[in-house]
Formats: C-alpha cells, structure tokens, sequence
C-alpha cells in the first residue's frame, strides 16, 4: 500500500475518536435517569404517600407541561419513564416522563377522577362512566372493562393478579386483574370514592356511609369496621401496624390495623378527600376546613407544625427526600421543609390544584384545573446531548467523506 493512502487509512479512527467527543449544540435534559416509580396513588399499596426518589425540584422550575381540553383534578400515576394521567375530558394520556410528547391517550364516555394504577404492562383505570378499565400500559389498547352500578372515582390497587377498587354503587370490588372477571364484592351502606389500601392479606377502604372497613383481601368477608362522624372520602395509608385516614367530621384518625381500635384522633377543622402521608414516624394531610397542610406525630397525633394556604386542601400530600409536596385550591403547588414546615417554594397554576403529586427520579408531577399537568424539577445543559447512535454513524460518514476528499486531492496531483 502507498504511504499516503496508508496514512488515511490509519487516521479513519482518530477521525471517529475525535468527533465522538466534539461539543454538539447544547440542549436541556433531565439530570437524572432514576428508575424509581410512582405506580399508583400515594405511592404504594399501602399509600403511603412517600418516595425513596431525592427531588430535584428544590426550587420552582417547570421543566415542561401538557394541556389537556378540561380540568385535570385527578392524580398521575409514573412508571417506566412514562406519566400517566387523567382528565375530565374522559381521556386518559400517557407522557413520555422527560419531554412530555403524547405517547397514547385512550378515551372513555365520561371524566376520569380515578388516578391509574400502572401494573405488570398494564394500566387500570376507572371513569365516570360507571366502568373499570384495563389497558395495554406501552399501547393504551383496550384489554378489559368491568362494568359498575355508578360512577369508579376510586383509585385501583393491583397486587397478587387482583384488582381492589370502590364505585359511588356502594360496593367494593376485587376482580381478576388479567380478564376484569369478579372475584367478590362487598357492599357498604355509602358511595366508596375512597382508594383501597392492601396490605398483610386484608383491605382497607373508606365509605359514605362515615365508616373505615378492614376486608379479607382474598374473601371480602368483614374482618371489623370504625365509625366516624362523617363522610370517609380520604383514603387510609398503613404503617408500622396503624391505619391512618381522614373524615369529613374533621378529625384524622389512628386506627389499630388488626382490630380497628381507635388509638388516637386529631380535630383539624375538617378533611375532605385528602389522605395522609406517612414518612420518618410523622404523617402530612390537608385540611379543607381552615385550608392548611398538617404534620403530625404518628404515634400520640400530636400537632408538630402547620401551614395555611389561600384555599382549601384536599390534594394528598407527597414526601420525598425531606420535603413535602402538595396542592391547594389557591392555585398553587407548594413544597415545604418536612420537619419544620418552613415554605420552600410555591409555583402558581391558573387553577385549583386538587391533584396529588408524583415525584419519580426526581421530579415532580400533578395536575391543575387550568386544564393542565405540570412536571417539576432541576436540569442541565450539557456538552453534548446527542445520542451515540447519531454520533457514531455521523463520525463515520464524515470519515468517509475525508477520505473520498483527500483521495481526489492525491489522484489530481498525480495527473
């Protein structure tokens, strides 16, 4: 071979080398890529409302969001890098999590005030229109549809291939998570917009009808029942053999898991739909009777710190990496220090927010009734932000084309 066509064949790598690392045109990413999940409301099946995920959104930057054509007051489930979120528009909208182009939305015959529940590829869902609804989680293709008495504004809870979920019928539901079929039912004397809570093998769920119920997960069958002094909308969440939940009668309440013996209660002014959050031996929950966030000892329910808003609060508080995260009905997202609950920031929407967020990775999301959802959080503008199956192929054809260059170059001159 002639030296200087061996000279350009050897320089074919310096050329890749050099062009993997040449600085692109800088564009904004996520910090982070955590593969941690918010699958279902409040987090978990026992809604406990908190994250292992360290926010980013320590300060009020939006990073991006999604306009939906009616209010969403509902709240997104996260998973696998996508949002999933419900609409009064009857839709239900998968994200992609990090730039929020609009995987697939699958359309229902009334509004959607259930928050999804993100399983096994699968996502479930209730409507207004009296049905429950299982998709395809990467397609959102129909797979099945459980037809109710009323309206299904309970959160689904999917765990061990069933489905728990309540319907303004009175009844709670257990069905096949794979083809919608029931398992059982049991009815209360009350509408149950309140979301099942599973854990040890029972149910946990509140009703209209002012009581907490404790059901066998696998029968239905009553294992005891609290009575309140009002309606019980707010969903319960478990911990540490406690079942925490709110009554429209004003009051939080501590409930003995096992036997559904009062342990303690405390009076905020009235709860509405939100439900607590439990974190580090403290539980947070909203109050719409004097429009405050409240932490209180989980042990004794003895008052630690408050914070009133300009609106009532019925978003259900999310706890993640010391702080707390919820919305009012003054429009705002607040984030406050857990401990002391000092604000950190507020961010304000162009409506209520009755939307409980999300934090995955990071990040946080919820819903407003301006219609839309927002995602939150910090990012960075790298160096380069394109991906190595752009830059290699590019780095080779310009390669190439060198070559080709330098080849006439030489070829002219031996002429």
């Amino acid at each position: 071979m002639k030296k200087p066509y061996r000279m350009l064949v050897m320089l074919i790598p310096l050329f890749l080398i050099l062009f993997s690392f040449y600085p692109m045109q800088p564009s904004f990413i996520f910090a982070s890529s955590s593969p941690d999940n918010w699958p279902m409301f409040h987090h978990d099946l026992t809604h406990t409302g908190y994250s292992t995920s360290t926010p980013t959104a320590t300060s009020a930057v939006q990073l991006w969001n999604y306009t939906t054509r009616t209010p969403v007051g509902s709240s997104p489930a996260v998973a696998n890098g996508y949002v999933y979120i419900p609409s009064d528009d009857g839709n239900l909208y998968c994200l992609n999590a990090l730039t929020s182009t609009k995987i697939w939305n699958y359309t229902t015959q009334g509004p959607i005030g259930s928050s999804p529940a993100v399983a096994n590829g699968y996502v479930y869902v209730g409507s207004y229109d009296h049905n429950i609804y299982c998709l395809n989680a990467s397609t959102g293709a129909k797979v099945w549809n459980f037809t109710t008495g009323n309206t299904v504004e309970s959160s689904p809870a999917v765990t061990g291939g069933y489905v728990y979920v309540g319907s303004w019928d009175g009844n709670i539901y257990c069905l096949n998570a794979l083809t919608g079929a029931k398992v059982w039912n049991y009815t209360t004397g009350g509408l149950v917009e309140s979301s099942p809570a599973v854990a040890g093998g029972y149910v946990y769920v509140g009703s209209a009808n002012n009581n907490v119920y404790c059901l066998d997960a696998s029968t239905g069958a009553k294992i005891w029942n609290y009575t309140t002094g009002g309606l019980v909308e707010s969903s319960p969440a478990g911990a540490n053999g406690y079942i925490y939940i709110g009554s429209e009668d004003g009051n939080v309440y501590c409930l003995n898991a096992s036997t559904g013996i009062k342990v303690w209660n405390f009076a905020t002014g009235g709860i509405g739909d939100s439900s607590p959050a439990v974190a580090d031996g403290y539980i947070y929950i909203g109050s719409e009777g004097n429009n405050s966030v409240y932490c209180l000892d989980a042990s004794t329910g003895a008052k630690i710190w408050n914070y009133t808003t300009g609106g009532l609060v019925d978003s259900s508080p999310a706890v993640a990496g010391g702080y707390i995260y919820v919305g009012s009905w003054d429009h705002n997202v607040y984030c406050f220090d857990a401990a002391t609950g000092v604000k950190i920031w507020n961010y304000t929407t162009g409506g209520g927010v009755s939307s409980s967020p999300a934090i995955v990775g990071g990040y946080v999301y919820v819903g407003s009734w301006d219609h839309n959802v927002y995602a939150f959080g910090a990012r960075t503008q790298p160096a380069m932000s394109f991906p190595a199956e752009i830059i290699y192929p590019a780095a080779a054809i310009i390669a190439v084309v060198v070559i080709i260059a330098m080849a006439l170059i030489l070829r002219k001159r031996k002429h």
